[in-house]
């Protein structure tokens, strides 16, 4: 029986740097990485800016636009005290509240510069309401005594009025008399500044500018505390979009970065680990006596190094064999 020529194992080698694979699959790693903790970097600046807007800025201006509209009450109440009893104490308790209502103005101007028309105009209404009211002080006097008759009379018509809505209490409904008996108190101080004015005809362009004045001091007030509280509003929606613009991105991001390592992780294994099992398969079959072992080499690096020291390795010994033929037994 003739015997086969064993068929030769054709080696096909095309190998690169480890060196340079290694570098190539970090920088991979490091690409797969680098959109996520940018996007995450991203989200994370820009929730605490506005976070920060709502805290540093808009909340406070709203907090600040409603104690200016204390302050300039407090202010009103003041002045119509003075009205009243003609009291030093009251038109330093005046002065008071228009130097916080200033201060409170100024650290408005300085959170909120975009609103620089509305305290422009807040600051010019301050500077005529204490014009005019310095102008009906230093015209009365400080130290004038009150007018007992005219304060005794206010009273009196208060004290009617009052008498004469609890006579009718009991045909209203509750929530019609406490409206009622609000609408009176408020009266009340529009009745102090309409009895001075006509037993003063002097004061009654002064009164008439402080209290326009102070009305578009509220009125602004109010409006600005309204617009802050809407951007509270609007950031806060804004924060809350960008969490559920940052989770559907970020997910989306993952997945692909995912996708892309278990790409990478059967590739690169693939391109570094099937040149060793050519070459293992090689010197196994050397082993078991086959040298006809054939190999086509391209390119360079420590694989392609190895497999041309396993070649001449390969080489060497096939021609001892054919050289020497086999040892003979003892």
């Amino acid at each position: 029986m003739p015997w086969r020529t064993p068929k030769p194992l054709i080696v096909f080698m095309h190998g690169a740097s480890l060196r340079r694979r290694v570098a190539y699959s970090l920088a991979i790693v490091r690409l797969i990485l680098v959109p996520v903790i940018l996007l995450a970097v991203y989200y994370l600046f820009a929730m605490g800016w506005i976070v920060d807007r709502i805290v540093s800025v808009d909340a406070p201006v709203a907090t600040y636009a409603e104690r200016a509209s204390i302050q300039m009450l407090d202010a009103r109440r003041a002045e119509q005290n003075y009205f009243l009893l003609y009291d030093p104490a009251d038109v330093q308790a005046n002065r008071d509240a228009l130097a916080q209502l200033e201060h409170t103005i100024e650290m408005c101007r300085h959170l909120q510069p975009q609103e620089q028309p509305t305290f422009s105009a807040m600051q010019t209404q301050l500077n005529l309401y204490r014009e005019s009211f310095d102008q009906i002080v230093s015209r009365a006097g400080e130290t004038k005594q009150p007018p007992i008759d005219r304060l005794r009379r206010v009273v009196h018509a208060y004290q009617n009025d009052l008498d004469e809505l609890l006579r009718n209490a009991g045909r209203q409904s509750r929530t019609r008399l406490i409206k009622d008996l609000r609408s009176r108190v408020g009266s009340f101080d529009a009745e102090i500044a309409s009895t001075m004015e006509s037993e003063n005809p002097e004061f009654r362009e002064a009164t008439v500018h402080m209290r326009s004045s102070s009305q578009e001091i509220i009125r602004l007030a109010n409006g600005l505390e309204t617009r802050s509280w809407q951007r509270v509003q609007h950031d806060h929606h804004e924060a809350r979009s960008l969490i559920r613009r940052a989770e559907w991105v970020l997910g989306t991001v993952s997945a692909l970065v995912i996708l892309l390592s278990i790409w990478v992780s059967f590739i690169l294994p693939r391109q570094v680990v099937k040149p060793l099992t050519d070459l293992k398969a090689a010197v196994d079959h050397a082993a078991a006596g086959n040298y006809e072992i054939e190999f086509e080499v391209q390119g360079q690096g420590e694989v392609v190094q190895l497999a041309n020291s396993v070649r001449n390795l390969i080489g060497h010994v096939r021609e001892k064999h054919v050289n020497w033929g086999p040892t003979a037994k003892p």
